[in-house]
């Protein structure tokens, strides 16, 4: 594995740094480790080795050397491996800067990337509003719905197939969406609760539905799932978050809007472990303002979250 990890990194050197297209027993004299002397296996082994960087997205021509086709000779030309220059401006930086440090990402990647686009993480650069984890898998699931290639997986310990239409966030847990292929209807599956690394599919396994809008399979929120009676929240979130929460639960859930911009708005709430969730996630933006049975409830439950290890509280 070592290898040919080795033998991958000096194959892509090899045909990005040459000035013309190289035949493979021109290949084979220059990449270390060296390809097996027998033209059968070579020719093999070089096709898996050249399949392997394509699927990576790095674009291998495949050239003719006469051109007729007779012997063909490969090349990546750095015009289709490398980055255009985007040349940002001053203001389009700072855009930048502002959503990478008001959420980090784990592993703060985002971070680096504006570092190579020419951004600094200047002053506010350790004080984001929120961490957002990075689900394993996710990255599968949102390669999927760019390539629309079904994906498996096992989700809650039943075996799944969905063609993906889109990948949201909401209520601070992340969800791929899609049409389920063994039920023959839409669903959407807290991606947390897969079992796993989703397996992908061939590209091109289905056409989305036009004007197919992702956040929608999810506008129905865990918040009222259960089999209780419903009860009405009252939450009063200020201005800083209004907007981020009107756009969620929709205009019609605003029962007071507040000169300061604050608004109150008005959930249906049977699940309340899912809305403590909820309404933790806005931090100090959120309060709780009835039935006095909900907040005395989130009260309780702060007060047991905030109790030292082993107290009475």
């Amino acid at each position: 594995m070592a290898d040919r990890l080795e033998r991958l990194v000096n194959l892509t050197a090899t045909l990005l740094e040459t000035r013309r297209s190289l035949t493979l027993d021109e290949v084979s004299e220059r990449v270390e480790p060296r390809y097996p002397d027998d033209k059968t296996a070579r020719r093999r082994r070089f096709e898996r080795d050249k399949e392997t960087l394509r699927e990576l997205g790095i674009p291998i021509r495949v050239e003719s050397v006469d051109g007729f086709g007779a012997e063909q000779a490969y090349r990546i030309h750095p015009d289709d491996y490398y980055l255009p220059e985007l040349s940002l401006s001053e203001a389009e930086l700072a855009a930048l800067h502002v959503a990478v440090t008001a959420v980090r990402l784990e592993g703060d990647a985002g971070r680096e990337g504006l570092a190579k686009l020419g951004g600094l993480a200047g002053e506010g650069a350790d004080t984001a509003v929120a961490e957002l984890d990075v689900s394993p898998g996710l990255a599968v699931l949102f390669d999927a719905v760019s390539r629309h290639a079904t994906v498996t997986f096992s989700h809650r310990g039943a075996p799944r197939r969905l063609d993906p239409y889109g990948v949201v966030l909401r209520f601070g847990h992340w969800y791929v969406v899609g049409h389920d292929r063994d039920r023959d209807a839409p669903r959407a599956f807290r991606v947390d609760r897969i079992e796993g690394e989703p397996e992908l599919g061939p590209d091109g396994a289905f056409t989305p539905p036009p004007d197919v809008d992702p956040a929608d399979y999810v506008r129905a929120d865990p918040m009222t799932y259960g089999e209780d009676q419903p009860v009405d929240a009252h939450v009063l979130v200020d201005a800083p978050r209004a907007g981020w929460v009107v756009d969620q639960l929709g205009e019609e859930a605003v029962v007071e809007r507040r000169p300061d911009g604050a608004v109150v708005v008005r959930l249906p709430v049977v699940n309340r472990a899912a809305f403590r969730t909820w309404v933790v996630d806005l931090l100090d933006h959120a309060e709780v303002l009835s039935p006095p049975e909900l907040r005395a409830d989130m009260v309780a439950w702060l007060d047991a979250v905030a109790a030292p290890a082993g107290s009475d509280a």
